[in-house]
This record gives C-alpha cells, structure tokens and sequence, in this order.
C-alpha cells in the first residue's frame, strides 16, 4: 500500500524520459511510481491536488542558513534612509546593551545613506557599547572606536569601514554564538526556505572568519536536527580557514586537510559536509569584487582576497585533499585566479567528476565561459541580484561590462552547468523569483540587463532543481521525479510555463512536502 498518491496533478518531472505526469506515488519517503504504475494502488492517503503544478523540491545550491536566521531576529536599520535615522537606532539598542556588551545591527548598506557611517559618529549614541554594523553583502562592516581599539594596528580600515579579513578580524572579537542560539536561528531560516518551496540547500561557509559563528558551528547543525528543528536537506560548506598542515602518508599526497580527513560526502541524506568554501575576493556591494578593470567612477578595480599565489595554493591543496570546491569569485580577474588554479590542480592529479564550482560568477568575460566548460566548473549564480542591485550593478560596471552580469545563456550555450541559488539573506530567497529574473533580467526599474544573457522558464526551473541536484551530487536521489528519488516535492497553485514571465514569482506554493511528508507552503 502507498503512503500517498498524488492525483490529478500537472506533474513537470524534470526528467526528459517521462516529462509530465497527472498521478505520483509516495511509499517510505520515495517516489515508487507515476500515472498506470500507481493509479490502481490503495494509498493511506490520496491528495486530489485539482489541477495544480507539481515540481522536484528547489535545490538552494547557495545559502546562509545561520546568518538568515540571526538576522531575522537581530535589529535592523535597512528602513532608514537617512544617517541621523541609523544613529537613532543605535542608540536606541545601546541603551538595551549590558555595559561594555555589543550592539549587533542589521541592515546596513552605504549605498541608501549616500556615503558610509564613520566610527566618530557611532561613538557619539554608543555609550561605551562595542558597535558592529554588518554590511548587507557580507563583506564589510562599521565599526565605532571602542572595537577599533581592540584591533591590532595594521588591521587597516577608513573611518571606521573594515572590508574582507580587516572585517573578519573584528568578527573575532565578538563573543560566539551558542549551539543552541544557532540552532534556533538555523530552524527559523529552514522554515524560511520550505514556505518558498526549498527542500534542500548548500549552507554556504561554515567555521570561516567572514561567516563563521562559533568555532563549534558544526555541532549546532547536529542539534538543530537533533531537536527536530532540521525540516529540509542541508549540505555544509566548510571554510578554507579550517585547512591545516597534516603528515599523511606521501601515497595520499595531501598537504592540508580537516582533521581526520574529513572531506565532501561525509554525513547522510539529511545532513552532510559539502564543498570546500574559498574566498578569492569580495562583493560588488562593497566595491571588493576583483575586476581586471577599475569599477566605474572609481579608481580602484576591487580587491582579492589575498597573494593569488597563496589563493591558488589553497585551491590546489583542497583539490589534492580530495575535496569538492566552491569558489567565491564575483569579479572576472578573481574568476581568473579560480579557473587558473583549478586547470593547475587538475593538471596535477585528475579527478573528471570533481565537480567544483565557482559561486557567484558575477561579472564573466564573455571569453571565460569556454574555460568554466573545459574545467567542467559549474556556475552557481543568483539571478535575484539582478533584481535587487540590477541598477547599482549595471551602472557600476559600465555598458560594455553590464551585459556580462549574472550570465545565463553565455554559460548554457557553452555546455556550463547552470545552478540558480539566493545567497540569502543577502537578498530574496524565492527560487520562483529566481527563475523569473533568470528569465527576464530585469531589475527592480525595470531595467533589462544582459537580454541576451536571458534563458527559457524551462533551463531557469532546471538550474534551480536539476542543476542545483547535481552540483550537490544530489542527482541520484534529487532534482527530478522518478522512481526511486526522494518524494521531496512542491506544489504550486500555477504552471511557471504558462503564465507571463512577470507573474512566475507570484505564484503561490500551495504544499512543499520533503521525504514524503508536507512540511511547508498552505494546507492541502
């Protein structure tokens, strides 16, 4: 007997053997059957779903689990559009902050004030308190001078802007996040992700010191599914930071590892270590993105991470340790050092299937896809930026650079695997905005960025389930509907297909249902 059949359904399976289906049967958590193998069957439960469009669960190839659920909680000034409105908030938290404690805000972008805040001014509502203001991209933070002062003096800063490593050492500074804080903030961004119809993501850079929270932060995924607050799949990138020297044997050839060889695959289908996360540069928000030239109205092209030198290194010692890679690299010359130093590492000892993949790949040279291609690199990029910092981004980079922004078809037409991800919370989570944007690319104005660079609803759908299955190596169990698979699915109240391009980000999920069961999305 089934678990459950779904019935009368527009079943889209992503699978081109069988690409539509109308019945799906559901035993033990998988896909047993679809239409004639499982329309005859009894079921426990049978779900008339009247018409609507069933999907593989979204693949969130790239998330911030974590900093999605702190910030959810956390005080938050992206309302204010003017300096003396931040300091008010400021103040107004420094009078909550024990003496001597920390004020943590969220919200912060430059870009709504028309300049950065400075740590004199912070000074001036902080009362004593330690103030650190995140920068929404991640990669920068405000900080007031009783956090400067605890810094070593060639942590270098302007005014009180600490970008990249002068930001992580801040970081350090703060006291970490308990297990059990984590947990419950990793609890708050899962459900997130399953009301918009995610049933499993990549948590992109655990234990670093850009993302890190707790030196632990391993652990506080354990208990979030221990304590049965871990509703969706979730895959942990760990940061490079974490590598270090290891005396293995000379036949293993790996320079530097996790302790006991910890490496991708480790852990089970619900909870798992991922990719090796490595930092090549930062973010266009920040004006850190490594360009090969200078941003715009600016006389600097960004920045990377470290000595390329030493970037290549990292890359190649976590290929040699077995790892799968996900490279950070927003700007074209930080794709470069990446693509250099995968080839490098390949060249050294081959592994065809490794899978590594550059995360962002915000602006590529239009000749750079070929080599993402030759490499057998995936791109995993975030349409909703275009969305949200379209405009900035456009003007920032240029006409001719513009184009090259978030590419889709340049890298589809070159054989590049596609995977479409959020990166929340640093914007909009929604896969079906996603797939939107990847459509249309058009901004927030209205401004198209790229046509050219626009792929089908069909390829868009397909980054955001098969293609996000395959970069988690996820695809024997995920991203289609077939027999066999994990039933992790959603129901939508339309066909993304047929409706106008402008509505697919507004279509309601109706039910997200993971191993078989509903967890998310409206009551069926």
């Amino acid at each position: 007997m089934l678990s459950t059949r779904l019935t009368n359904a527009r079943i889209l399976t992503m699978d081109p053997s069988r690409p539509v289906a109308h019945d799906l049967g559901i035993w033990h958590g998988r896909i047993v059957g679809l239409d004639e193998a499982v329309t005859a069957l009894p079921a426990r439960r049978v779900v008339d779903l009247q018409g609507a469009t069933v999907l593989p669960g979204f693949v969130d190839a790239h998330v911030h689990l974590a900093w999605t659920g702190l910030k959810a909680v956390r005080t938050s000034i992206t309302s204010c559009a003017a300096v003396d409105e931040v300091l008010a908030v400021v103040a107004a938290a420094a009078t909550r902050a024990p003496d001597g404690g920390w004020v943590d805000l969220a919200g912060y972008d430059q870009r709504a004030l028309g300049r950065h805040l400075t740590a004199a001014e912070l000074d001036k509502v902080s009362d004593g308190r330690k103030v650190f203001l995140m920068h929404d991209s991640g990669h920068g933070c405000v900080v007031n001078t009783a956090v400067l002062d605890q810094l070593p003096a060639d942590v270098p800063h302007e005014n009180g802007f600490l970008a990249e490593a002068a930001m992580g050492a801040a970081r350090a500074l703060r006291p970490p996040h308990s297990q059990q804080d984590l947990a419950d903030a990793i609890g708050r961004a899962a459900r997130a992700c399953l009301a918009e119809g995610v049933t499993a993501c990549a948590e992109a850079g655990i234990g670093g010191a850009l993302f890190g929270h707790s030196a632990v932060e391993l652990g506080a995924y354990q208990l979030a599914r221990e304590q049965a607050k871990l509703p969706l799949r979730v895959q942990l990138m760990v940061a490079a930071d974490r590598l270090h020297p290891v005396n293995a044997h000379e036949a293993d050839g790996i320079p530097r590892a996790l302790d006991l060889g910890l490496r991708t695959g480790f852990g089970d289908e619900w909870l798992s270590v991922g990719a090796l996360k490595i930092y090549t540069d930062g973010g266009m928000m920040a004006r850190t993105a490594a360009l090969s030239g200078p941003y715009e109205g600016l006389d600097h092209a960004g920045q990377l991470q470290d000595d390329p030198e030493l970037l290549a290194e990292t890359i190649v010692d976590g290929h040699l340790a077995g790892w799968q890679l996900a490279v950070h690299a927003i700007g074209d010359r930080a794709a470069d050092v990446a693509l250099d130093a995968i080839e490098r590492a390949q060249r050294i000892r081959p592994r065809p299937d490794a899978r590594h993949r550059i995360e962002h790949a915000g602006l590529i040279r239009p000749e750079q896809p070929a080599r993402f291609a030759r490499l057998g690199v995936i791109a995993v990029v975030q349409p909703n930026f275009l969305r949200s910092f379209g405009d900035d981004y456009a003007s920032i980079m240029g006409e001719e650079r513009a184009p090259w922004l978030y590419r889709g078809r340049g890298f589809l037409d070159h054989g590049v695997t596609l995977v479409g991800s959020s990166d929340r919370p640093v914007t909009d989570g929604s896969p079906l905005r996603g797939v939107q944007f990847m459509v249309e690319r058009a901004s927030a104005s209205g401004r198209v960025i790229g046509p050219d660079e626009g792929v089908t609803v069909d390829e868009a759908l397909r980054a955001y389930t098969v293609g996000g299955a395959f970069a988690c190596r996820w695809e024997d169990s995920a991203g289609t509907l077939a027999p066999g698979k994990r039933a992790d699915l959603v129901v939508l109240g339309d066909d993304p297909r047929s409706v106008d391009t402008s509505r697919i980000g507004a279509i309601d999920v109706v039910a997200t249902f993971v191993d078989g069961r509903e967890t998310g999305g409206a009551a069926l």
